[in-house]
């Protein structure tokens, strides 16, 4: 039988990353439509509430139950509002490794909510489920999520070439593919060691080892 992760809910400073609920489904319809979102994501574009729901509902829970990672709601804490996305793809059970992927809604950007999730998600990992590497890829172009990476100190092992496909909107609406680079980054348990003071020091919010 093939293992999964627990249905896990993660308290930091400012979020609370849970499943994703049906409440989220206008929140996510209006995220998945931004432009910098829609560009680096292979969900349909444009994004219906149909297609929101039917990853609500349907897929983001089979991502845990089929062993493959985890698709979590970043919500804020005070309000609930959905202000991004985070998931453990391709996991390997045996080497404890997975890679990972954020999204910021563009409401939420500019606040920090992509580091302060992501280190609360890999304290989890490491910490409770004994995992021993995360994987976080980013697009060659996306100096956001890069230096997000940088912040949390994760080594950048290599590029994987034309190994993505992102999505311009053109004059006329439509959207437009082409190929693109991803850069591999690796983040190991004794890499953050020190690293949420280092974090709080520069002026983030520090994650609360707490979860249910």
């Amino acid at each position: 039988m093939t293992p999964t992760f627990p249905d896990i809910s993660i308290s930091t400073e400012r979020l609370v990353l849970r499943s994703f609920d049906e409440g989220d489904v206008p929140a996510l319809t209006a995220m998945m439509n931004d432009e910098l979102v829609a560009a680096r994501n292979a969900a349909p574009a444009p994004c219906t509430e149909a297609d929101a729901r039917e990853w609500v509902v349907r897929r983001a829970p089979a991502v845990r139950a089929d062993g493959d990672g985890l698709a979590l709601a970043m919500a804020d804490v005070l309000t609930g509002r959905l202000v991004g996305g985070l998931r453990l793809r391709r996991t390997d059970w045996r080497l404890r490794t997975a890679e990972a992927y954020c999204a910021t809604a563009p409401w939420a950007r500019g606040e920090g909510y992509a580091c302060e999730s992501l280190l609360g998600l890999v304290q989890w990992l490491f910490q409770d489920q004994k995992f021993e590497r995360l994987e976080p890829r980013t697009a060659a172009d996306n100096t956001a999520a890069q230096q997000v990476a940088q912040k949390l100190g994760c080594v950048s092992e290599g590029v994987l070439r034309s190994a993505w496909i992102t999505r311009t909107r053109a004059a006329d609406g439509t959207w437009q593919q082409a190929r693109t680079d991803l850069i591999v980054w690796s983040l190991l348990p004794e890499d953050l060691d020190g690293l949420p003071e280092r974090i709080a020091q520069a002026g983030g919010a520090v994650p609360r080892a707490d979860w249910t």
